[in-house]
This record gives C-alpha cells, sequence and structure tokens, in this order.
C-alpha cells in the first residue's frame, strides 16, 4: 500500500470536505475523489458514507483514519530523525501538560531553548487523562502528569513534589489562621476547577468522610480564573501550591493549612517505554532530570 492515498484519506476526514482537503494539498477534486475510490478498492471497504449530507466515516473508515494518524506520525519521526543526523541540535520536541504543569515547564524551557535554540518546541494543552493514550499512539513524545498512570508502555519519573494549597483572600475570615479544620468549612463556598482529576477526588472523600457539605457553588474552566476569583474574596479554593506560589509571597493569597487534609502532589515526566525518544527529548529529559 502507498502512503500517498492514505494521506489523501486523513486530509479529507480532517477537513470534513473534499473540495477543502483538494485545497490543502493542492490538487483538484476529482483526483482527491479518485485516491480515496482507489485506497477504498485496494482495502475492500467503504471509507466514507456517500449517502449522508455532511461527510461521514463509516466503521472502517474509523479504523483506517486512526491508521492513517499513526502514519503520519510515523512519517514525522522519520523526517526528524534525518534532520537531526544533518544537525545535531535541529528537531522538534512536543511535550503534553495540562494548565498547572504547564507553569511548571516554563523555566525547563528556557534553559533549553539556550542550549538548543534550533530546536522547535511546542507545548500542546492536553487533558491529563488523555496524555499516556497520547504517549503510546505517538502523537506526543514526552508528557507531564501529577498521577503514576500505572502503565508498562510508559516510563514516568517523578521530577518534582508540590501539594494541594487551600488558599483565601487577604481579608477572609480565616487569612489571620494557620490552620483550619474541615468542619470549619461546611459554610464556604469553594470555586472549583471543572476538570476533574484524582486530587479534587481525594478532597471531595474527605469532606464525605467526615459529613461536612462541599459547597462548589461556582465552576471555573482555568486555574487562573479560580485565582482571581478567591483573590476578590468570591470564595476559596483548593490548588497547586506552584500555581499560588507568586500570590503567597505577595499577600495577593493566604494559604491556611486544612488539618485533615496533606494532599501531595508530584510531577512527573513521562514517556514511552518501548521507542526511542528523539535527540531533542532525550535532551530535555536530561535536563530536567539534572536541574530538579
Amino acid at each position: 500500500m502507498e502512503l500517498h492515498p492514505l494521506k489523501v484519506f486523513l486530509a479529507v476526514a480532517s477537513e470534513k470536505s473534499f473540495s477543502r482537503a483538494a485545497e490543502k494539498m493542492l490538487r483538484t477534486q476529482p483526483a482527491i475523489s479518485l485516491a480515496v475510490q482507489r485506497l477504498e478498492a485496494e482495502l475492500q471497504e467503504k471509507l466514507i458514507d456517500r449517502s449522508a449530507k455532511d461527510l461521514l466515516l463509516t466503521d472502517a473508515g474509523r479504523i483506517v483514519l486512526e491508521y492513517a494518524r499513526r502514519f503520519e506520525n510515523l512519517q514525522q519521526e522519520m523526517s526528524n530523525a534525518l534532520a537531526e543526523l544533518r544537525d545535531n541540535s535541529a528537531g522538534r520536541l512536543i511535550i503534553g501538560a495540562n494548565e498547572s504543569t504547564s507553569l511548571y515547564l516554563l523555566r525547563h524551557i528556557q534553559a533549553y531553548r539556550r542550549l538548543y535554540p534550533k530546536v522547535k518546541v511546542q507545548v500542546r494543552r492536553s487533558l491529563s487523562s488523555r496524555i499516556p493514550a497520547q504517549l503510546v499512539d505517538g502523537d506526543l513524545e514526552l508528557g507531564m502528569l501529577t498521577y503514576d498512570p500505572g502503565d508498562d508502555r510508559l516510563v514516568s519519573t517523578t521530577i518534582y513534589t508540590d501539594h494541594l494549597a487551600f488558599v483565601v483572600a487577604p481579608r477572609h475570615r480565616f487569612a489571620s489562621r494557620t490552620s483550619v479544620s474541615i468542619s470549619e468549612l461546611g459554610m464556604e463556598t469553594f470555586i472549583a476547577h471543572n476538570v476533574t482529576s484524582p486530587y479534587r477526588e481525594m478532597v471531595l472523600r474527605e469532606f464525605q468522610r467526615l459529613k461536612v457539605p462541599l459547597n462548589m457553588d461556582v465552576e471555573m474552566p482555568t486555574v487562573e480564573t479560580i485565582r482571581r476569583m478567591v483573590q476578590r474574596n468570591e470564595g476559596v479554593a483548593f490548588l497547586p501550591r506552584m500555581c499560588v506560589e507568586q500570590e503567597i509571597e505577595q499577600g495577593a493569597l493566604r494559604e491556611v493549612r486544612v488539618d485533615e487534609l496533606s494532599v501531595e502532589r508530584k510531577i512527573r515526566l513521562v514517556h514511552p517505554a518501548r521507542r526511542a525518544l528523539s535527540h531533542a527529548a532525550r535532551a530535555f529529559l536530561e535536563l530536567v532530570r539534572t536541574s530538579s
């Protein structure tokens, strides 16, 4: 099988249009249609439901799309490897991280760029729950997680230890306290992150165990919006300490210990166990390990 028909099919499926795929690949629409038809004939499967008004893939089409993406990733890996042969510092580094772990990467990326200025660095914002699969499928070379993926296809290295901080505004009634009990928090309004995580579940379980209501009346999409709401005394929150460190040091927020909750967050750098890393990824992994 030639790779070109797979590339054409991938473009059609991604653009959800034969005409837009033709524009993207600088080909005519009849040429794009013919390439897809030849692929269907070779595979002896219909890949696109042509009876539908909008472009829809058949079950076989969805399977072929998944493998077409993998072929594209492999081709990119080959291109990166050949570039590294010509120039030891060239290539591309793709790291998957969620909002909070992206902040931890900043100082490492700054140091890395000084050492390898020709490497293109791309940090993709991903849900933590999806990063392990993206690493296995080859969409990412490295990933940042705050939990152990528990997958023998991945290698996980702890590079930083953080904790979940209970934060309030400077004028909040608990701001002058060094600690509080969960039983005192039943009347508080919590500003919650609307992305589920193992740490959110830990907090929920502890409140449930002690039979204290956890009033998450406000949910926000980012740590930044939660932080600003708390600073305005619109509620309180549990946030990664690394995300509010500067505000605590400047007095814009207060951290108060919760007696029954001590939640440690381990930041892990994860990579595939059985796939060779590019020079760019190996260099970044070594830099982070030695500076952590």
